[in-house]
């Protein structure tokens, strides 16, 4: 089932202004509730990215589903499972294009021009399906938490194949562009290590934004509230990072003064939060490389790539 005359770019920022009125992030999850983390994931197991994956975290979090996997009715059906009656849909998104004929112009030429902009079609999350393979649902005991050795393997793990420069001391986090290195406040001064690394990767998301780098500019689009969006682009990235990690995302007390200027840029334009979400999981794809060229480089021959954070079976 597709949805092409409802205005999806509107419904989707409406419903992330209205939990950012709450005081509450569309992107902020604690991982613990299923003990499994990461990012909702298609019925194969791909990851969805960008804002599909916002879109499907904040549905999550609205009616508490547990599951990370999302499908359509026929792909539910093929795997042998069967929509609940009173079932919620959702929707997922993605941009189409169509060619629109131009007019001539005074030569008697003419161009056409290509028009994009976004469809959807409506999926069920895992919760709202029954019969299923067991997979697609968390298992019922109650989690168990990762050791703080196991979670800091992982935070260290990300950030050590990342060539960016981090100095540590102040009471300051901040990436300074013109000297190009990461500020962080000593890890002692955080309450947790899931709050320091999720500090880091705001600040890093920064550093991969870098001219030398991906160049991550606005043009005169967002006009004195670009650094608000740069802010917003490094937000998402943090909870992307974290998602991965599976790790707890929080709205840290010194972005918290954003949230007004981020509700002021998505009432003004509905696709902001698309092109910010777009930014983040750029910068994500970026920072993972090098994690992954690092695992590379360590791994005994033969062995394969870890690929769990696509989602094991």
């Amino acid at each position: 089932m597709t949805a092409t005359t409802r205005d999806i770019a509107a419904d989707i920022t409406a419903a992330i202004i209205a939990r950012l009125e709450a005081g509450t992030l569309p992107w902020q999850r604690s991982w613990s509730v299923t003990g499994e983390g990461g990012r909702p994931l298609r019925h194969e197991g791909v990851p969805y990215t960008g804002i599909n994956a916002l879109w499907l975290w904040a549905t999550a979090d609205t009616y508490g589903y547990r599951s990370r996997y999302w499908m359509t009715a026929r792909q539910a059906r093929e795997l042998g499972g069967e929509i609940n009656r009173d079932a919620r849909p959702s929707f997922s998104v993605y941009a189409s294009t169509f060619r629109k004929a131009g007019m001539p112009n005074l030569l008697g030429a003419t161009a056409d021009q290509m028009i994009r902009f976004l469809r959807s079609y409506v999926v069920f999350n895992a919760d709202e399906i029954v019969g299923l393979p067991d997979y697609y649902y968390p298992r019922e005991v109650a989690p168990t938490p990762l050791l703080i050795s196991e979670r800091q393997d992982r935070i260290d793990a990300f950030f050590a194949g990342i060539p960016a420069k981090v100095r540590h001391g102040g009471d300051r986090a901040f990436f300074h562009p013109t000297f190009d290195y990461i500020q962080m406040p000593h890890t002692g001064s955080f309450k947790s290590g899931d709050a320091y690394a999720s500090v880091r990767a705001h600040e890093t998301v920064h550093w991969a934004g870098h001219a030398s780098r991906l160049d991550r500019t606005f043009g005169k689009r967002f006009g004195d509230n670009a650094y608000c969006v740069e802010e917003l682009v490094a937000e998402l990235g943090s909870a992307m990072i974290c998602g991965d990690l599976g790790l707890s995302t929080e709205l840290h007390d010194s972005h918290a003064s954003y949230l007004a200027n981020w509700l002021g840029v998505l009432r003004a334009d509905k696709t902001a939060i698309f092109l910010a979400a777009a930014k983040a999981e750029q910068a994500f794809s970026y920072l993972r490389a090098f994690s992954t060229e690092a695992a590379a480089e360590t791994r005994p021959p033969h062995e394969p790539e870890n690929t769990t954070w696509v989602g094991s079976r």
